[in-house]
């Protein structure tokens, strides 16, 4: 099963027993799961539910039951295979069910498509506990996540800009910060940084979930301080060498062109020293010099020599 699969299993268990939660998440599944259409045979307005996942809609109704005491059988959809297997729905048709569910839920419709909305002057998600709720209702019907070990992308996928906005405002007031982005005919809220994800999962009650997360983040990020702080000390080690094997060639190109005689002491002495320990360190240098010498006074005695060396290179290019 994957990451995003096991987050619903969660979420699907997890019961509020606060009326007021209760309504918040069937709002959420009511407008992510749900629209209005008019029956073929009496033209009355119907709720009609569809989804590939049966678990959420016996959420719906387990819900529907709780806070309405209103009992629905759920039914495969023949004539509408989904990708992955059926395509679950149910029907609400009895006008004062349905009225008692839009006033309750605090939903409306959108005469020309049907589809579901919030109410502008919603109260639904004035409480933190209720916001909760309905953005776990949200992502058990059309959200997802990606699989952790690859990458961080939390996205719950919306019908119409409408709905991401008014999603999006119940995610930020968390002071999480999701955007939209527009998908062929959907919008799609996102979050992408993963210690906002992890918030979301704590948002929606996945606390299990939320534990595997973090573990996934602790590891990686291990990993990476440690990957990066080879990557340092191979840079630096490649820096050294590249340094050393600059100043070998230096004091090699004096030494067969004019000899160590006409330097001055000190810097006979490291050219020397240099030669015999071509893998030591500046201050390793230092310490093998009499008297002994900081990394600064080996440094600045090995840029000597480069300069003698690089006036030698231009003599030889004019004799040329």
């Amino acid at each position: 099963m994957s990451f995003s699969g096991m987050v619903k299993e969660e979420l699907y268990r997890r019961q509020d027993t606060a009326r007021h939660c209760q309504l918040a998440e069937l709002c959420a599944l009511l407008i992510f799961s749900a629209v209005m259409r008019p029956d073929r045979e009496n033209r009355t307005p119907k709720i009609v539910f569809r989804s590939e996942n049966e678990l959420i809609l016996r959420k719906c109704f387990t819900l529907l039951e709780k806070t309405f005491n209103i009992v629905a059988n759920i039914a495969i959809d023949e004539n509408s295979p989904a990708p992955r297997g059926h395509v679950f729905s149910a029907e609400i048709s009895d006008e004062s069910c349905i009225g008692r569910i839009l006033q309750g839920t605090k939903v409306v419709s959108d005469g020309d498509t049907g589809e579901l909305i919030l109410d502008g002057n919603s109260l639904i998600t004035q409480r933190e506990c209720c916001r909760r709720a309905f953005l776990r209702g949200a992502f058990l019907s059309s959200g997802s996540m990606s699989d952790p070990n690859k990458g961080y992308h939390f996205e719950i996928v919306c019908s119409s800009e409408t709905k991401a906005k008014q999603l999006k405002a119940v995610i930020c007031s968390f002071s999480i910060d999701a955007k939209i982005v527009q998908r062929k005919h959907s919008y799609v809220v996102y979050v992408k940084e993963g210690a906002q994800i992890v918030d979301m999962l704590g948002l929606m009650g996945a606390s299990v979930a939320l534990m595997d997360l973090e573990n996934i983040r602790i590891v990686k990020e291990m990993r990476n301080s440690v990957n990066r702080q080879v990557n340092c000390e191979t840079a630096n080690i490649n820096k050294t060498v590249n340094a050393a094997v600059r100043q070998m060639e230096d004091i090699r190109l004096i030494q067969d062109i004019m000899g160590f005689q006409g330097l001055s002491g000190p810097l006979q002495e490291i050219a020397v020293v240099r030669l015999q320990h071509p893998e030591a360190t500046l201050k390793e240098l230092g310490l093998m010099l009499n008297p002994q010498v900081g990394k600064s006074g080996v440094n600045h005695r090995l840029r000597k020599l480069s300069e003698i060396a690089g006036h030698l290179r231009e003599n030889e290019e004019d004799l040329l």
